[in-house]
């Protein structure tokens, strides 16, 4: 019997622990990384066009600020080289370049984005991998890049935990406002963490936050609601484990993506019955978990949201609700609808 699992120490009274479990399984699914990224790349399809000096897509979002107010923010998504994690429910290589994009490339595309979104109070560049990647943003571009996002209160950038280094200290000391890392959780369960193929332990991700604590780099994270390889029953008790894991690495903001295929690999696992995506009613509960505890902003990424709706009677009050809750960070009354939900 496997020992149970705790996040932190920090089970509430009366919280029952939840053994590691794993979807029992015969399926053939690689063992070492090196297989995993060649089963995930044989199920791969077609990439997109793009081009390197533009950016794959902007759009201006609102979002709620550590202050309680609406922050009004520019997000643009960054073309750039592949990463080189092949992680298993990835799907951001479809817009990635093969190449080292050149040097110059990258602020370009800030400046293609900024000139045409209207003013904004902090920015998000989101580049399908990692910002401190020199592979995918030219260390010599910094600090153009930073030159450019003066004016914002916060710049946002994602980055995977092992390319956490003094590196991002270094690009804070260029910035006017705050710097804002986001890292992918995706799970605290640490076997299924595994066979996502990041690479990547909870010690990984620990030693990472500690760093950007000590270097005063706020912390984003991102948690899955209902990864490969878990059963639908446990889905939301292991995301609110995940919320209370990133919570005890003084995440200030919490994101939960529900789990989509779309990547092949994915499909693949469908197929042999080794994952579903999750259902609206899951995101909820996991949303409801997070916004309730109180301890950081927890928002539901509502992007393509009708997918996982089981009733189109009730579903655009259901996703109007969870807007509301990302908005207020208050748990809002659920919508009641003779589906049942």
């Amino acid at each position: 019997m496997r020992q149970a699992f705790f996040i932190g120490g920090r089970r509430k009274p009366g919280q029952p622990a939840l053994p590691l479990k794993l979807v029992s399984t015969s399926f053939a699914y690689p063992a070492a990384p090196a297989d995993r990224s060649r089963w995930a790349l044989s199920y791969r399809g077609e990439k997109n066009p793009v081009d390197p000096r533009r950016p794959y897509g902007f759009m201006l979002e609102q979002e709620r600020g550590p202050g309680g107010e609406m922050l009004p923010t520019a997000t643009i998504f960054l073309t750039n080289r592949e990463c080189p994690w092949r992680c298993l429910m990835c799907d951001l290589w479809k817009n990635t370049t093969d190449e080292k994009v050149p040097v110059g490339a990258i602020p370009e595309q800030i400046r293609f984005a900024l000139a045409q979104l209207p003013a904004a109070r902090q920015v998000k560049l989101y580049n399908s991998g990692s910002f401190f990647d020199p592979n995918a943003i030219p260390t010599e571009d910094l600090p153009e890049i930073a030159k450019l996002a003066r004016g914002f209160e916060r710049v946002i950038v994602e980055c995977h935990p092992a390319l956490v280094g003094p590196k991002c200290a270094e690009f804070k000391s260029m910035l006017e406002g705050k710097l804002e890392i986001a890292m992918g959780l995706e799970t605290a369960h640490p076997e299924i963490l595994d066979k996502l193929n990041k690479r990547m332990t909870l010690e990984d991700f620990t030693t990472a936050a500690e760093d950007l604590c000590a270097w005063e780099i706020d912390l984003r994270v991102f948690v899955l609601v209902k990864p490969p390889f878990m059963e639908a029953k446990e889905a939301v008790e292991w995301a609110k484990r995940s919320i209370l894991f990133a919570v005890g690495m003084q995440a200030k903001v919490i994101s939960l993506i529900p789990t989509r295929a779309g990547n092949g690999g994915l499909e693949e696992l469908m197929r042999q019955g080794h994952f579903s995506e999750p259902t609206l009613a899951m995101v909820e509960a996991a949303h409801d978990y997070g916004v309730g505890y109180g301890l950081a902003r927890v928002f539901a990424d509502l992007w393509d949201l009708r997918r996982f709706a089981k009733c189109e009677k009730c579903f655009d009050r259901r996703q109007e609700r969870l807007h509301k809750m990302n908005c207020e960070q208050l748990v809002l009354p659920h919508v009641e609808c003779s589906c049942g939900t």
